[in-house]
Order: structure tokens, then sequence, then C-alpha cells
């Protein structure tokens, strides 16, 4: 199919033309063919009118925990081990097959309504998030999280590392790699008690050229108790002696990272995920994403899980995190409108192997657009500033992803919001929560 996208705005996110008005964009099955000022010759199969619209990139969260949209505000008020430990963990083992899918696939309309077109997704029940993802349209890394508070023998044969080998055999680059499969380590602090394990899935990731998702250095303690049990070492450093990051990875938090961790980021590239709303809401901290820049860090945006957020508000979080670091430092440059829009795009896109990111010729179609007349975006200057500072995901009206229309104008195209409703209140809900 082909759509031709006229009059448009792009917010292109490509250094070369950032911001291209009265342009066309022109895609063509699922990559974009062409853009520029010259309308593209021949027929097609559908002309969108963009006048009065903003296009960018679909936003891209790096780090969620798609089926936790169950626990919405649950537990709220408390750091983050009493929080995991006194009411997300309990909740957690009443979970099944049938309140996991549901809770993915509320997560899913909340994210696309918000302008999302993929995900980076860290937890269990892989098959059933994998398939709800499948049926929503977007694109997904998906991890099997494995935790172990105990030594284990055979890693190999751990029960999270079959779930993943199996996950991996069924899923791993399905519909031309829109889902694909990373592996995770939960953390340093759940898993210490068996380092074979992360010898053992760093070694996996690089065999099979996957993806490495892992919570890092989120909190002090966890963050401080890691160097006391590891002679001075830090959570990035200990996991690197085993190997963890030789195929790189994503890094969810890094609140309290080291420069020498940084370097290491650098060098073995690994992305860190910020999470601003999250770590003020668990009072976790604020993580260095200034100094992370400097440090030539690639870093991303993501929501975390929405038990500790409590949305998918990707627009929130890119405004936080430009908005975070200049009060911090009182520098207003500390982080740019672009920088922060980088973060949510093509930044995320680079995390997580993914062609897309930017408007550009040859990328993948993740295009969404707002809504620019409606009143909290009038007037506009400065296109970026307007999304960064002014927009929210209700603002959204369009979300096409891999050349895909799949919500439009409130309408969602490929997810049933009644029926996710009726299996959230007539059975997730009450299995966990009574």
């Amino acid at each position: 199919m082909s759509i031709l996208f006229e009059h448009v705005t792009a917010v292109t996110m490509d250094p070369a033309a950032p911001v291209l008005r009265n342009a066309f964009v022109l895609v063509e099955g699922t990559a974009i063919s062409q853009v520029g000022h010259t309308r593209p010759q021949g027929a097609f199969d559908r002309v969108v009118d963009c006048t009065g619209k903003v296009m960018m990139p679909g936003l891209i969260n790096a780090h969620t925990h798609l089926p936790m949209t169950l626990m919405r505000g649950y537990g709220g008020g408390h750091d983050l081990q009493h929080w995991l430990n006194d009411y997300i963990f309990p909740a957690e083992d009443k979970l099944d097959s049938a309140s996991v899918r549901a809770g993915t696939l509320l997560a899913l309309a909340e994210l696309i309504a918000g302008g999302v077109t993929c995900v980076a997704d860290m937890y269990y029940f892989c098959p059933d998030i994998a398939q709800a993802v499948a049926d929503s349209g977007i694109s997904a890394n998906i991890s099997r999280s494995v935790t172990c508070f105990g030594p284990v023998d055979d890693p190999e044969n751990y029960y999270a590392c079959r779930e993943l080998n199996a996950f991996r055999e069924q899923w791993h680059g399905f519909d031309s790699g829109r889902i694909r499969v990373d592996a995770s380590i939960h953390a340093e602090y759940t898993s210490f008690a068996a380092p074979n394990m992360w010898e053992y899935l760093g070694r996996y990731a690089a065999d099979h050229k996957l993806g490495m998702q892992v919570h890092l250095s989120e909190t002090r303690s966890e963050h401080l108790e890691c160097m006391a049990r590891h002679a001075g070492k830090t959570p990035f450093a200990v996991l690197d002696d085993y190997g963890v990051w030789q195929n790189g990875g994503v890094a969810a938090h890094c609140v309290w990272v080291s420069q020498d961790d940084m370097e290491g980021m650098v060098r073995r590239g690994v992305t860190a995920v910020h999470n601003p709303v999250s770590n003020l809401k668990l009072a976790s901290g604020v993580a260095p994403v200034p100094r992370l820049l400097r440090a030539g860090v690639n870093v991303a945006l993501g929501t975390d899980g929405v038990a500790s957020n409590n949305s998918h508000g990707m627009f929130e979080e890119i405004k936080l995190a430009a908005l975070l670091h200049k009060g911090v430092s009182r520098d207003p440059t500390a982080v740019s409108a672009r920088q922060a829009l980088e973060m949510a795009t093509i930044n995320g896109a680079r995390a997580l192997g993914r062609n897309t990111g930017c408007i550009a010729p040859g990328l993948d179609a993740d295009l969404i657009l707002v809504d620019f007349t409606h009143p909290g975006l009038t007037p506009c200057h400065d296109p970026e500033e307007n999304l960064v500072f002014s927009a929210h995901g209700s603002d959204v009206v369009m979300n096409m992803a891999r050349g895909k229309v799949i919500y439009e104008n409130g309408a969602f195209l490929t997810l049933d919001l009644e029926d996710i409703r009726a299996q959230l209140e007539g059975y997730a809900l009450p299995r966990i929560f009574g």
C-alpha cells in the first residue's frame, strides 16, 4: 500500500534537515520511500492532508514492563525495595497467561494512543506478551527477565533460561524482525548468588546475536551494596567481568553509575535508558544524563512499568527529561529540546537495533501525526519546542507502525478496547486483587 502525506511539517530527527515545512512524505509498503519538497509522481492508495499537523518518528519506549499495567498505582509511597517485596512480588505471584495478556493489551492501547511504535519489554510470560504485541502492530524487543536468589548449578537448565531459549526459537525475528528477543538479567541484586548465570547469559546473547536488558544502579543502596559484595566494583563493572555486555546492551535507570561506568558503557556499546518519572516516584534519584551524554553514552527514554510511573506517557518523559536536568544543574542548556526528542526516537532505535527513529528514505515507516491546531499547541514558533514542552499523548491523531495505520482520530484499528476492558474487569483484576 502507498500513502502520501502532503503539506507536512516534519520534525525528521535527521541532522541534515531537522524540520521540513510544507513537505511530502511517501510511504510504500513498510518503508518511507521519499521525503522532500517535491510532490512524488504517480497514483497512491491514500493521500493524507497534514495541514495543521506535525509529523515525527514514532516514539520508542526503551524500558517497560507491559503486564504491570494491572498494578497501576498499587503500593505507592514506598521506596523500590519495600514496593517490590511488600506489594509487587506478591501480586505477581498470582499472574497467569490470561491476566498477563489482558494487562499487556491494555498497556499497548495506552502506548499506541500516545504515539509509541516500538518498546523494549522485560518480564516473564513472554509468549503471551509477544502474541499481544504481534496483534497490535507495533514492534518490540522482548526479554525474559532472569532472577535467581540462590546458587544455580546448571544455568542452561534453569527454568527461566529454558523459557528464554524456547521463546527465542518461537518468536525471534517474527514478521521480518518486528519482534526481537533479548536476553535479560533482572539486576545484580536479584542474581548475585549465581554469578555463573551472568556468564551463561552473556555468552548466550553473544552466541545468538541477541540484545541484553538489565536494571542497573537504579538506587543508591543497590549500587553501594553491590560494591560491598564485590570489593568495590559497581554493578556495571561486576557484570562486565562476567561477560554480560560482550554483545552490548540496554541498561535501565543508571541513576548511580560512576564515570568509569560511563566510559565502560561507551566501550561496550551499552545504552542508558533514562526513566525520570519512575525514578522520582520511587525516590531513587536523578540519573546524570548530561554527564552520560558528554561521555558519549547513547541515552534513550523509557517509562518503566506503569506500577511505578503511573502511565506510559512518553511525552511526559520527554518533557521531564528536558526540564529535570535544567533544574538540578541550574543550567538551561543541560538537555536541549532536540536532545530530549532524540532520546525518545533515534537513540531508542539505536539501542534496540531498529531501522527507524528518523524520517528518511529507506527507514521503517514508524510515524505519528500530532495535531497542532489543538489549543495547547497554538501558536507554534518552534515545532520541536512545542513537541517537548507542550504536547501530550492526547494530541496524537495518527499512529503508523511499519507502514500500517494502527490508530487514527481516537480509533484503534488493531485492538478491541471493549474486549480488553472485559478481560480486565471479568478476570485479570479479580484474580490478582480479589
